[in-house]
Order: structure tokens, then C-alpha cells, then sequence
């Protein structure tokens, strides 16, 4: 069953929430561009942008939905993962809520399964978040943990 409509402002654009349908046990996934590996160091890892909002009208991180993608009866590995965007990272949904963030149901006109996370992204947050995530589509030889 897909996920109810977020809600919106009298602009129309999804207001930042907590979709109580996303629940803490499932997992939400942030593909990784090429761009965002840092390869300045001895051992190649992900930038912190992975870890912070997107550009966009509401500000939050970019995230796909799992489940949302596996009801659409989608392999949620082949759907993340694109030229543009080479890996992928996986949280569970309530490791990213105890950094004092939301996550939210933001469907896009070429994404059903869209999300975003909403909150403040200080360096300890992304720190933490770099953290409580896993290889989803693995980078080989890339570390997901940020310094």
C-alpha cells in the first residue's frame, strides 16, 4: 500500500514531518554521487556532504524509501543506483530520528519512493549519521565513516 500524502503548505510543497507510516525499525537509503568521495586522504571515504541537506525549497537530505520500493515490488538496489549516482548508504530509519531528525514522505514526479530527512546537520550529527549508516551499494575501497 503506498504511503499516505505528506503534508503540504499553500505553496504546495511538502512540509518537513515526521510520516508516521516511515516507522523506526525500517530503513531509508541516501545514494552517493562520485562527487561526494574524498580522496585527499590514505583511505578514500565519503565526503560529509553525504551527510547533509540537499539543495532544495525545504532543505533536507534526499533520501529513497525502502519499503515504499519494495511494495512497488522494485529491487531497491537496481532503483537507487544510476550513472549519477554510484553507491548507496542505508539507515534504519530510528538510528537517523535519535539525531533529532525527521523523516518524511517527499514523493517527487520521478520518484515515488522519496524522502527526506529534515533537521540541522551540525558535525557531530554528520558524524553520527556516517556512523549508524552501512554499504547499501558498495563504493569499493570507499569508507562511509567521515572523520
Amino acid at each position: 500500500m503506498p504511503l499516505q500524502p505528506p503534508p503540504r503548505n499553500a505553496d504546495g510543497d511538502v512540509d518537513p514531518h515526521d510520516h508516521t507510516e516511515i516507522l523506526n525499525d525500517h530503513r531509508i537509503i541516501r545514494r552517493i554521487s562520485e562527487k561526494w568521495i574524498d580522496r585527499s586522504g590514505a583511505q578514500p571515504r565519503l565526503s560529509s556532504m553525504a551527510y547533509k541537506a540537499s539543495s532544495g525549497a525545504n532543505g533536507g537530505m534526499s533520501i529513497d524509501i525502502e519499503q515504499s520500493i519494495l511494495q512497488a515490488g522494485l529491487v531497491p538496489s537496481k532503483f537507487v543506483t544510476t550513472p549519477r549516482w554510484i553507491g548507496s548508504i542505508i539507515f534504519r530509519v530510528g538510528d537517523v530520528r535519535a539525531n533529532m531528525l525527521k523523516v518524511g514522505y517527499d514523493p517527487q514526479p520521478d520518484n515515488d519512493h522519496h524522502g527526506e530527512v529534515w533537521g540541522t546537520f551540525p558535525r557531530a550529527t554528520q558524524r553520527a549519521l556516517s556512523r549508524a549508516c552501512t554499504w547499501f551499494v558498495e563504493i569499493e575501497g570507499v569508507s562511509p565513516i567521515i572523520d
